[in-house]
């Protein structure tokens, strides 16, 4: 009987590790300096945060504001300690096995389960890419005033930025998005503080409510909620780029980059936790308290926010947070494109070549729908978008909780009985909701 192959030694096997151009590029210091080492293992959790704040979210939590009030803060909270969790496994699963998402899967699986993975997570991105894009066109609209079928063709010259970064080094692409995180953060914090929100509300919104789940569509939108949070091009995304750190490959090296590597991703995840429950605490102390319970779009809520608050400067923040939102997915996006098809297809393309593959497959839909449909249709095309992130999700947390949980592949470093049960509670939970959402949307036509 052929002995089962272990995940040990794998990278030795293939000439291509994950993102090979960058593999163990950032230094980590060999002392004992805990800062030194914790500013080292900073960053691929902000790349990983950004998914968590991307367009695709804040139409749910535009909506969960405006509707229920702060009620829906403790769904948030949930969503957020559920990717914290399954982001862990992720990154384990890279620095304990040397191998991304893709490259697990394509070496486990028999060659059809892979190319079914391949095509579903393909898909996935490219949905992705296109909330991506349509995020950058409502800003560029709303800052601007450009068109949005010219907006559309002006993000496709992101290519050209992203491809300068990524060549100059990793730590350049960590920085540009901390720089976007970082307005985004700004505009916010502004938006909070303009619109004055009460504290004991919020703290009760933090604790949940049996009245979400009696209420029908309290809970419809909680599960929104949940399904936009959870990325499932997060989860190749982390287990890859935690490999640019070069940490000693050894049992000791790898038990202190989990360490390090943990507290970057549980951070990083509680920056996006306040950014995302901004969201839902401006439309809340915005919308809500002035009675606009019916907005849930991104361009109502940009043109009822100056009236409201009486402030011109609110409309423009909330527009740069939405562009910096966009352009900061569009550099994780390129990342993840790049290591699922080289993981899963064992090939490497020029990362310009692959961006523009991405780049023109989102593009086209969303031209169509802004030539034919204006602003509405691309709403209608960013719910689509999500629609198929959580048919994907499955598909990607089903093996990543497997292989962590695998004795023979993960060594001393297996998920230990309670990560395990908790890990595997948390996919039943969101497979389970996400289908429910999904059967909601197609047979029945609620948004």
């Amino acid at each position: 009987m052929q002995k089962k192959k272990s995940f040990i030694g794998w990278r030795n096997e293939n000439k291509h590790p994950s993102l090979s151009e960058v593999f163990s590029s950032v230094s980590v210091p060999k002392q004992k300096g805990i800062w030194k080492k914790l500013f080292a293992f900073t960053g691929p959790g902000l790349l990983i945060a950004v998914g968590y704040m991307d367009p695709g979210n804040w139409a749910t939590d535009i909506a969960g504001g405006a509707q229920f009030g702060y009620m829906l803060l403790s769904v948030i909270f949930i969503s957020n300690f559920f990717a914290i969790i399954l982001q862990h496994l992720a990154l384990k699963l890279g620095i304990v096995c040397e191998r991304d998402l893709a490259q697990a899967c394509r070496d486990h699986y028999p060659a059809w389960i892979s190319f079914i993975l391949w095509i579903l997570c393909e898909i996935s991105i490219a949905a992705c890419d296109l909330a991506e894009i349509i995020g950058s066109v409502l800003a560029l609209k709303l800052l601007f005033g450009i068109p949005m079928t010219w907006g559309v063709l002006i993000t496709a010259i992101d290519v050209l930025i992203i491809l300068f970064f990524q060549y100059k080094g990793f730590r350049y692409i960590e920085s540009v998005v901390a720089a976007l995180i970082f307005t985004i953060l700004v505009c916010f914090s502004f938006e909070i503080i303009s619109s004055k929100p009460e504290i004991f509300p919020i703290l009760k919104g933090i604790i949940p409510n049996s009245e979400i789940i009696k209420n029908s569509h309290s809970f419809y939108i909680s599960i929104g909620i949940l399904g936009a949070t959870v990325m499932p091009h997060n989860l190749y995304l982390h287990s890859s780029i935690i490999q640019t750190r070069d940490y000693p490959r050894t049992t000791e090296g790898k038990k202190m980059a989990i360490k390090y590597a943990t507290i970057d991703s549980t951070l990083s995840l509680s920056l996006a936790f306040f950014i995302n429950a901004a969201i839902l605490i401006i439309s809340a102390a915005t919308f809500h308290k002035a009675g606009y319970t019916e907005v849930a779009d991104i361009m109502d809520a940009h043109k009822l926010l100056t009236p409201i608050l009486g402030s011109s400067l609110s409309g423009v923040f909330f527009a740069l947070a939405l562009l910096a939102s966009g352009q900061n997915s569009t550099l994780t996006g390129t990342l993840a494109g790049q290591i699922v098809m080289e993981g899963f297809l064992n090939i490497k393309f020029k990362p310009w070549i692959r961006r523009l593959i991405t780049r023109l497959i989102a593009i086209v839909p969303a031209m169509i729908a802004s030539i034919v449909y204006g602003e509405k249709g691309t709403t209608e095309l960013l719910i689509i978008s999500q629609i198929i992130l959580s048919i994907q999700l499955s598909f990607a947390i089903v093996p990543l909780v497997n292989f962590t949980g695998d004795s023979e592949k993960m060594g001393p470093f297996v998920n230990g009985p309670i990560l395990k049960i908790s890990a595997w509670l948390i996919t039943i939970i969101i497979v389970l909701l996400n289908l429910f959402l999904l059967y909601n949307t197609l047979f029945l036509g609620r948004r």
